[in-house]
């Protein structure tokens, strides 16, 4: 049994699309539409300039050059570790099949790779003038995967988490956890850097602007707050502090646009009254709190999740990183230090070629056999 009249008067506010809380949210919507709109998705990041403008879309994940080529050498260490997990749980050789293909699949990688594949095919505009050392690193990379794979499947008790650590993650010369800061460094520098590049051309009216965060960001539970999304810290950084934390919001529940083909954004451009209301929605009840309790304390947006990176020779925090996003669900494994990579940026003037790139400025990754 229900009561008619009290449901009605639920209704008047909250239930239904003809109610005070949604005029409330249309009166806000309008206010603002001449203010910049900005989207992410786990994959694109959509531009809605206000005042009737088309939308524009910038792509800065996987259809991204090189992304999934560098990301496949990111994840050499977490496959090795995770067939150390599988024997470790199983106790038998349920690892075997996945390490042969593994193995397989990492000579092809290595016979493929060259300094022309990422300078000619790649061409990766922020690794300019990387293209030898990024060569050089996934040519050792791969070898050492290889070597170690290799003895692992020819000896029956050698793999363990103890050989994983002493003569894969943290062997020498140098360990595969550096190259693992160096790729994911790389793949954050070079997203951030475009979607800084492309900003940037906006002149953006920040301190006004509207952003939503929307839809899934990697795995289920990553990047479900500003300061554990890989997208907010390059949103966070075009805007060069100027951007208030309280107008931007994670929406992993919100409706989200497909890559553009071709070009075409009408579809993005359909969707843009709904996200401007979705967002009017959010943020006028955010207001309602200072209309009806302005003698109380303020909510302030605060709190950092991950450990202080104090240089780009910091191996201590960087692969404590590494560690710190597989544990906490919260994190994408990609973004373990895509922060210091757009501190780097901006401090640069988003120019890539004087970002210091830990695990791979400096360092001579020897030829294997």
């Amino acid at each position: 049994m229900t009561s008619p009249e009290l449901v009605a008067l639920f209704e008047t506010y909250t239930g239904g699309s003809d109610t005070i809380g949604v005029r409330l949210a249309q009166a806000h919507r309008d206010l603002a539409k001449d203010d910049p709109l900005i989207v992410a998705t786990g994959r694109d990041i959509a531009l809605f300039p206000g005042s009737g403008w088309p939308p524009e879309v910038e792509s800065f994940r996987l259809g991204a050059r090189g992304f999934k080529e560098l990301t496949a050498i990111s994840h050499l260490g977490p496959a090795v570790g995770s067939l150390v997990m599988i024997r470790e749980m199983r106790g038998d050789d349920a690892w075997r099949r996945d390490g042969e293909q593994l193995l397989a699949d990492v000579q092809k990688a290595r016979e493929a790779n060259s300094a022309g594949l990422w300078q000619d095919v790649l061409a990766v505009d922020a690794f300019r003038g990387m293209e030898q050392q990024i060569a050089d690193m996934v040519d050792y990379s791969c070898a050492v995967t290889t070597r170690y794979l290799k003895r692992a499947l020819s000896e029956e008790d050698y793999l363990s988490a103890e050989t994983l650590h002493r003569d894969y993650l943290e062997g020498t010369p140098v360990p595969i956890n550096h190259m693992m800061v160096a790729t994911f460094f790389l793949a954050g520098m070079d997203a951030a850097h475009r979607v800084l590049r492309w900003l940037d051309e906006w002149d953006l009216d920040w301190p006004n602007a509207m952003v939503l965060i929307a839809g899934r960001q990697g795995r289920p539970t990553a990047g479900v707050t500003w300061n554990t999304s890989s997208v907010a810290t390059f949103i966070l950084g075009a805007a060069r502090g100027k951007l208030p934390l309280e107008r931007l919001y994670m929406a992993p529940h919100a409706p989200v646009f497909d890559t553009p083909v071709n070009g075409d954004v009408s579809h993005v451009a359909a969707m843009e009254t709904g996200l401007r209301t979705l967002w009017s929605s959010i943020r006028a009840t955010v207001e309602l709190g200072g209309t009806m309790f302005p003698g109380h304390p303020r909510f302030e947006p605060d709190g950092h999740t991950t450990s202080v990176i104090h240089s780009a020779n910091d191996f201590e925090a960087l692969v404590g990183r590494l560690r710190l996003v597989l544990e906490d669900p919260r994190q994408l494994l990609s973004a373990a230090v895509t922060d210091f990579a757009v501190e780097q940026l901006v401090a640069n003037d988003n120019d890539p070629a004087k970002v210091i790139v830990p695990g791979l400025t400096g360092v001579h990754y020897p030829a294997q056999n």
